[in-house]
Formats: structure tokens, C-alpha cells, sequence
């Protein structure tokens, strides 16, 4: 069944404050499916496992192009050294000097000042008027 898939500049707008999300690189992946990519599924277990909100959402919007879903996931976490569920998340992705612990899966960090940037996006109609011009 279709659903909407928030950008997630979006998500930050709506939650007032920086986000974090992960995405994946399919060059590293045998198949372009992202819902048979083992380390995708083995991460969204562990999300569930430890009780993270997450959802799909898409990259960061832009109006000169349109990119299809990749299976990127934002994760309801604030960006706070301090938290300890941001600690537990970033240690269960990344070593102590940054480099990722699952191939090909980034974590992505958006500040809520570059997010506002794309304001004009939430008007009534945007994406309809876009899609008209494209």
C-alpha cells in the first residue's frame, strides 16, 4: 500500500530541533531492494529491540531534482552527546574515531538551521505548483 514519505527536512521542521537519520549505499548491497539488504534489516530489529522510534523518510528535499526512496530511516533521537540513547545509538554504529561499524550504512546528522531552509516547502499547494513547472 502507498504511503507518504516525509523529506527529512521536513521531519526536522516539525520536531523543532536537529535530527539524525541513516541511509545506505546500494553499491555495497547484491540487490537494489533495500528491504533484502541484511544490515538495513539487522539494524531496524536492533532499533525495535531497544525501543528507537524510527521511520522511512526521504533525503534532504530539493527542487531541482526528484530521487526516489533508498531506504533511509530518520531515528527519533536528539543530537546530544549528553543522552543516553544517542550514546548507545552511536555506539552500536560507529568506533571511537567515527568510521562506521556496518558497511555501507551512513549516519546523518541535519541541524534544524539548514532544514528551515527549505521553510518555503511547507505552503499549501508547494509540491503541486513544483510538479507543474517540472
Amino acid at each position: 500500500m502507498p504511503h507518504l514519505i516525509k523529506h527529512i527536512d521536513k521531519i526536522a521542521r516539525e520536531k523543532q530541533r536537529d535530527v539524525l537519520y541513516v541511509q545506505f549505499d546500494s553499491k555495497f548491497y547484491s540487490s537494489d531492494n533495500y528491504e533484502k539488504w541484511k544490515a538495513r534489516t539487522r539494524f531496524i530489529h536492533w532499533l525495535q529491540q531497544n525501543s528507537i522510534f524510527y521511520e522511512e523518510c526521504g533525503g534532504f528535499a530539493s527542487e531541482n531534482s526528484i530521487e526516489s526512496y533508498r531506504g533511509q530511516l530518520y531515528i527519533d533521537i536528539a543530537y546530544d552527546e549528553s543522552l543516553t540513547e544517542y550514546q548507545k545509538l552511536s555506539e552500536y554504529l560507529e568506533y571511537a574515531d567515527g568510521r562506521m561499524k556496518i558497511k555501507g550504512l551512513l549516519f546523518c546528522y541535519v541541524p534544524l538551521e539548514k532544514a528551515m531552509k527549505n521553510k518555503h516547502h511547507d505552503g499549501d499547494g508547494f509540491w503541486e505548483k513544483w510538479a507543474e513547472n517540472f
